[in-house]
């Protein structure tokens, strides 16, 4: 908590919410054989390709907020599984292109209809999925996600004492 407000931090609240939702989708895809961390990875995939794209792992990772290296590590297991392919870009043979496999477009289908329905259930307390609130939510979040952030100051006196 910051030494200005009685109760928590934005940055807790947003820290605990992902964390909620997190738990949540996780627990929605787990019958799928998916995680929420791969849910995440097949849906952007899926609506990558939908747009005519064929992404490379870098390009996922970007679009995601994942770390490329965990994205490599997903596609392999995602792979594994038979719901994604990866081959080498033609244009650049180091980067990796995606592509869901039909089993693939399937399952993910099946799942995003699934979290949608989770979506649903978590966004009503502000009216559901198609809400204002959840519109004006919806577009705090976007910019906040959008806000460039400043390298960080180590041993920076301000900073000292804060949480998230």
């Amino acid at each position: 908590m910051s030494k200005g407000s009685p109760g928590p931090t934005p940055g807790f609240l947003v820290w605990r919410l992902a964390n909620k939702w997190r738990v949540a989708v996780d627990r929605a895809v787990a019958p799928l054989g998916l995680t929420h961390a791969q849910y995440s990875l097949v849906a952007s995939l899926y609506g990558m390709q939908r747009a005519g794209e064929r992404p490379s792992q870098r390009r996922l990772a970007d679009h995601t907020g994942l770390e490329a290296l965990y994205v490599s590590k997903l596609a392999r297991a995602l792979e594994s599984a038979g719901l994604i392919e990866r081959t080498r870009d033609p244009r650049d043979p180091r980067a990796v292109q995606l592509a869901l496999t039909e089993q693939g477009q399937a399952a993910t289908r099946q799942a995003i209809a699934v979290v949608q329905e989770l979506l649903q259930q978590l966004l009503e307390p502000l009216g559901g999925l198609d809400a204002p609130r959840t519109r004006a939510f919806t577009y705090e979040l976007t910019t906040l996600l959008g806000a460039p952030l400043a390298p960080s100051v180590p041993n920076d006196e301000s900073t000292q004492g804060t949480t998230p």
